[in-house]
């Protein structure tokens, strides 16, 4: 498993992650750190309030990942991790890890052909929403999640939200003009209903923003826009909730046994 090393002295562990802090990815608390190891992340620096706790709490709910965590974590007073970490979890626990390449990102969604969609969130607003998207993208088996404007995918809020499944699937800001191939597929309320369509593996499927709907030149770029069924009177549902609806309604056309 990637990211194990000889663990650090406590003493030294406080300057070691200040040393790597700026340019590496924030994993705030245990099931973070646990999706962030279950999938490939490289750790230079995980630190604990309480070592025993974390490791037996490892033992309970991962156990695949509790010699990882052995391996890396240190043990620090609870004064110290929070100085480094001001909004500490409750786990009491938090690492740092290397944030995969663009390029790396890059290439695996622009590759062809495509066992699952990719998912776009149009210059989407809220940290949080954009986390919870993530997290149900990996859970979908979702080939990756890309924003475009200015939100920052990779923001520790984003990631907090995500749990740490970032590294389950790829996640990068891009431009309308770059976007992976495919037919993209917009939800819009005047679109054709969900229901009768089906949606393919290859599918971009693209959410306007929380605020003001999909771009224009995101609804330009659209091949299809889609609607999904909804109660009159009803304006519109979260956008997790949106994105989960319509990856549900994609994964149920597939015949079973056939997840990405």
């Amino acid at each position: 498993m990637n990211g194990t090393h000889r663990r650090r002295d406590p003493d030294d562990a406080p300057r070691a992650w200040r040393e790597v802090a700026d340019t590496s990815v924030l994993l705030d608390g245990f099931h973070a750190v646990k999706h962030a190891l279950r999938f490939g992340a490289t750790i230079p620096s995980a630190l604990a309030v309480d070592r025993a706790a974390v490791l037996a709490l490892a033992d309970e709910l991962a156990p695949d990942v509790k010699d990882a965590l052995d391996a890396l974590l240190v043990q620090v007073p609870d004064g110290i991790l929070r100085a480094l970490v001001p909004r500490l979890h409750p786990t009491g626990v938090a690492a740092l890890a290397v944030r995969p390449s663009r390029a790396a990102n890059l290439d695996a969604l622009a590759h062809r052909p495509r066992t699952a969609p990719v998912v776009v969130l149009d210059d989407p607003r809220n940290l949080g929403n954009a986390g919870a998207v993530i997290r149900l993208a990996a859970g979908f088996g979702a080939t990756g999640v890309v924003t475009t404007g200015t939100l920052d995918p990779w923001h520790p809020t984003v990631v907090r939200g995500g749990a740490g499944l970032h590294f389950a699937t790829a996640v990068e800001r891009m431009d309308v003009s770059e976007l992976p191939p495919g037919p993209v597929f917009a939800l819009d309320a005047e679109g054709e209903d969900i229901r009768g369509l089906k949606l393919p593996d290859d599918a971009v499927l693209a959410f306007g923003s929380e605020r003001s709907g999909l771009s224009a030149r995101l609804r330009e770029r659209a091949d299809h826009l889609v609607s999904l069924p909804m109660r009159p009177q009803v304006s519109s549902y979260n956008l997790a909730t949106s994105v989960g609806m319509t990856l549900f309604h994609w994964s149920a056309g597939r015949p079973p046994g056939s997840e990405a």
